[in-house]
């Protein structure tokens, strides 16, 4: 549990992707590969409180980011790491994303 205060223009950005279950390690492989270059990126744009990557063998794939306010999530849209290279590596592993969504803080525990 963060001890920091959240600002109350905070949001939750959430970018969901499935894949076939079968092709789990191809996908945790390219996690890994993806985590090299990605994570330097992520944290050099103003205004990230957390980001959380992970994937299930079931065979979905979720990015859950907090940021400071819809414009800083809003950086993740524009950035090439994220919107090129690790787009490219995720699709190479059968990896299909559904549109990603920004959401408003209601409350926090």
């Amino acid at each position: 549990m963060t001890t920091d205060p959240i600002p109350p223009t905070a949001v939750v950005r959430v970018s969901r992707g499935n894949f076939d279950p079968a092709r789990f390690p191809e996908v945790q492989e390219a996690t890994a590969t993806i985590s090299s270059f990605l994570i330097p990126a992520i944290k050099e744009l103003p205004g990230l409180i957390s980001y959380h990557w992970a994937s299930s063998p079931d065979g979905s794939l979720v990015n859950v980011s907090i940021w400071e306010s819809d414009e800083h999530a809003e950086q993740m849209s524009r950035l090439k790491e994220m919107i090129v290279d690790a787009r490219a590596i995720t699709e190479k592993a059968g990896v299909t994303f559904i549109p990603i969504v920004n959401y408003p803080i209601d409350w926090t525990i």
